[in-house]
């Protein structure tokens, strides 16, 4: 297999999650504030640390997304990823409104929850495509099972 690289693929790529997730920041970006208002459990990082671990990470899943669409995988195969990818990606997009705009933290820890499974079935659909697609997400899942300890405490402790 010889790897090309195209550009457009790469920077939509790239666009797709960076903007799925700075439009999810810019419509909770007014209630942002309730995390040093809340109170918070063991273990909680700076709020100004959020903003710079989920760039990696959303750098990191439009990287899996261009590997994944650059590949020559089959085209079904390809479908399905996308879709798992999509599914994820709203799962993502929809957190941050339910626990900072609503605070509504159970249901909240619950979209997490569907997310954490959502990326998890992600990993191994790109997997199937390419390891190193896959493996581009194993920090995805390692935040998010301490997002779920965070969300999850707070929910209890508020």
């Amino acid at each position: 297999m010889v790897f090309k690289f195209n550009l457009r693929k790469f920077l939509i790529s790239i666009a797709i999650p960076l903007g799925a997730g700075g439009l999810s920041a810019l419509l909770t970006s007014g209630n942002m504030d309730i995390y040093s208002r809340i109170i918070n459990p063991p273990l909680s990082p700076p709020g100004w640390l959020f903003p710079i671990v989920w760039s990696i990470l959303y750098s990191l899943m439009g990287v899996s997304l261009y590997i994944v669409w650059n590949s020559d995988a089959d085209s079904i195969e390809k479908r399905r990823a996308f879709s798992i990818f999509g599914i994820q990606l709203f799962l993502n997009f929809i957190w941050s409104p339910i626990f900072f705009n609503e605070q509504r933290f159970l249901l909240a820890f619950i979209v997490l929850i569907l997310l954490w499974l959502f990326v998890l079935i992600m990993i191994i659909s790109f997997y199937k495509i390419s390891k190193a697609a896959g493996l581009l997400q194993i920090p995805y899942l390692v935040w998010l099972t301490f997002a779920g300890y965070l969300n999850l405490a707070i929910y209890l402790l508020n």
